[in-house]
């Protein structure tokens, strides 16, 4: 595992196993969030994405985390291990309103400065929807390349920490 993507619904703790299998695997992070939203919550255009990812893409190794459907197949082609956090809606939901609450109105470590953490109720819309519109899409790409890359695909979060702590 050098070069990894992680993938999932808002709240579903991507940031997190990134900056864990970052320390285990010392590799590089790099926080999509981060990346493509700019100043005061506004967000890069598709084509400056595409370049930001690219760079990155090149390099020897790296954890990419996030979804951006838009650039999605850019990093899960040049990926050699995509990890789908596949949860409940319910937990990704709670996970993102703890989250609001534990960072109100300041930056998290996995965000763009100048974008503090908000409530956001079309974000919430977003992730209550995300498995009936996002997750189809994303499955159907991930069975197509299933064949080769390393394809880890967590349903549960005891699934993810029963992995963890047998490759960690």
């Amino acid at each position: 595992m050098r070069k990894i993507a992680i993938i999932g619904s808002p709240g579903s703790g991507k940031s997190t196993l990134a900056r864990e299998l970052g320390s285990s695997l010392t590799l590089p992070i790099y926080h999509l969030d981060a990346l493509l939203w700019k100043p005061n919550w506004e967000m890069t255009d598709r084509a400056e994405q595409i370049d930001i990812q690219k760079d990155i893409l090149k390099e020897d190794s790296w954890i990419i985390d996030g979804n951006y459907a838009g650039t999605i197949d850019l990093r899960i082609q040049a990926a050699d291990t995509i990890i789908l956090l596949d949860f409940s809606r319910y937990r990704c939901i709670y996970q993102a309103t703890k989250r609001v609450f534990k960072y109100r109105n300041r930056i998290r470590p996995d965000m763009q400065k100048d974008c503090p953490e908000r409530f956001d109720l079309e974000f919430f819309r977003f992730i209550w929807n995300f498995n009936k519109h996002i997750k189809p899409k994303v499955l159907a790409k991930l069975t197509s390349l299933s064949e080769e890359k390393k394809i880890l695909h967590f349903t549960s979060k005891r699934q993810l920490d029963k992995w963890k702590s047998e490759n960690m």
